[in-house]
This record gives structure tokens, sequence and C-alpha cells, in this order.
């Protein structure tokens, strides 16, 4: 067995950026060499107690040139999901660092050839490598379902369902995705599709490649639910009659015909107007 550790880096310390940076501090495999922070409240603070953890004299810092030139195996890349990640990313990988990502582009395709070509340029200057992944996309979306296909002798269409109740499960972006706005405005100005081609479109790719298919076209169907009552959630309140509940419908189409279908049901507790799904979070492939 090699007494070797890899130096790593987190960048970011959100949800997941904190859950990866425990592990980091507590695996004997790993050596923690620095920590990228956005809030200015963590600068300057250790990275044990960031995450309620024995101090380890690597201290947060917000300075962006400073992780780039750090010497490291890998950076674990976990930025806020509303910000484009690109250019970081190619930063870190000509550097000569690995990176692994939640936040994509996850597979090379016909709607980010710009972004997917220079990643991999960045990728060849620095001799790195880039690895996105996650439960969807990463996982539920695009390797379950493959994994799936092989033990079925035709497939007509593939839906991958996730279900996401904000109240059990609160996130920050909760205002930032729609959530307490006006439904007319928000159906007029959805705050998710930009990015949908970054996160989702590469999992659709890969499951039609993996099905000798070709996407013809990605669909976008939208809409929201109302709350039936003002509802408090850990970041603050939705107001009754305002916007409490999320779906969008993508679909990737096929010889004119739906191949993979994936919806996306967020919402806040069950006093919704309609309410879509109920009960815990979970992820369905059929």
């Amino acid at each position: 067995m090699s007494n070797k550790k890899y130096r790593v880096i987190q960048w970011a310390t959100g949800v997941v950026g904190s859950a990866a940076l425990k592990y980091f501090i507590e695996n004997p495999e790993i050596e923690l060499v620095g920590v990228l922070v956005t809030n200015p409240e963590k600068v300057g603070k250790d990275a044990g107690d960031l995450v309620g953890l024995p101090k380890t004299g690597v201290l947060a810092t917000d300075d962006e040139d400073a992780i780039v030139a750090m010497d490291a195996d890998c950076v674990l890349f976990a930025p806020s999901m509303m910000t484009p990640p690109i250019d970081n990313v190619c930063r870190l990988l000509a550097s000569g660092k690995n990176v692994v990502s939640p936040a994509g582009p996850f597979l090379p395709n016909k709607w980010i050839p710009e972004e997917a070509e220079r990643v991999e340029a960045a990728c060849r200057e620095g001799n790195s490598s880039f690895h996105g992944c996650g439960i969807h996309p990463g996982f539920s979306g695009d390797i379950l379902p493959i994994t799936l296909a092989r033990l079925m002798n035709r497939i007509d269409c593939i839906e991958v369902t996730e279900i996401i109740d904000k109240v059990r499960n609160p996130m920050i972006y909760t205002e930032i995705m729609g959530f307490g706005a006006d439904p007319e405005e928000l159906l007029a100005n959805p705050r998710r599709s930009p990015e949908t081609y970054k996160f989702f479109y590469s999992s659709m790719s890969m499951i039609a490649e993996a099905l000798g298919k070709e996407i013809e076209e990605v669909t976008v169907k939208f809409e929201v639910s109302k709350a039936k009552k003002d509802i408090k959630h850990k970041f603050g309140e939705v107001k009754a009659g305002t916007v409490g509940g999320q779906h969008y419908e993508w679909t990737a189409w096929v010889e004119g015909a739906p191949l993979i279908v994936y919806h996306f049901y967020w919402q806040l507790g069950e006093e919704l107007d309609p309410l879509w799904e109920e009960g815990e979070a979970m992820y369905r492939v059929r």
C-alpha cells in the first residue's frame, strides 16, 4: 500500500463543499493544502473550524490567484450552481491540477462545444484531467438509467424524476430560484432555464450515445404552483399566492419522439396548489 498522500484543495464551502471538506480533513490518505471561500466571514478561519473539526493549520482564503498558484494534485470545485464555473476550472486545469466538480460541464456535446474545447485545451496545457460528478447529473440521470438499460430488450422512453422538498431540504438558492416570486412573472422569466444546457443536456447526451442514438432537439416545459398559505423555511418565508413549487420538464427528442424526459419537482412543503408530488425527496427512474 502506498504511503503517498494526495494534496487536495477545496474550492467553496457550501453544502457540497463543506461535506467534502470534512471528508478530506478526516481521511488519512489526503493532505488538505488549501480552502477557497466566498463568504467574507469565513476568510482567515481554520478549515477545521468551518466544519466543526479540530484545527488543521490550513486557513481559508478568498484569493483565487493564491489558490491557483498552490501545489496540489486535485481540486474539488464546488461553487454555487448559479455561478458560471468554466473560467476558474480552466485556470486550475492549466496550472496542472486535476479538477473534480459537481458543477459541470459533464460530457462534451454539441450544446457546449466551446466549453468542451476550452476544458480539453486546459487539460492538455496542464497535463491534467477533469471529472464531472454528482447525484443528478452524474448518477441518477445518466449512469443509473444506462445501467438499467442493459436489462431491457426494448426502450421506448426513459423518464427520470427528481423530487425535492425545499422545506425538508433547504438551500440558499431558494429565493434565487424564484420561490416567493409572482407566478406570472416567473413563468415569463424562469430562473433555471439558462443553466440546463450545462448541467443536464450532457446527461441526456450520455444516455443517447449509450443507446446508439443522436438527440435532435431538447424542449423545455415549465409550470409553477402557488403557496396556499405563508410558508416559512430556513432562509426566509414565502407568502401565500406566490410561487411555492416548480416543475421543469426537459425532453430529448430522437426520430420525432421523446427518448429521454427529465422531471424536476421542487416544492416548499405540501400546502401548494397544485401539489404534484408528496413525501420525502427522491429520484425515480422508469
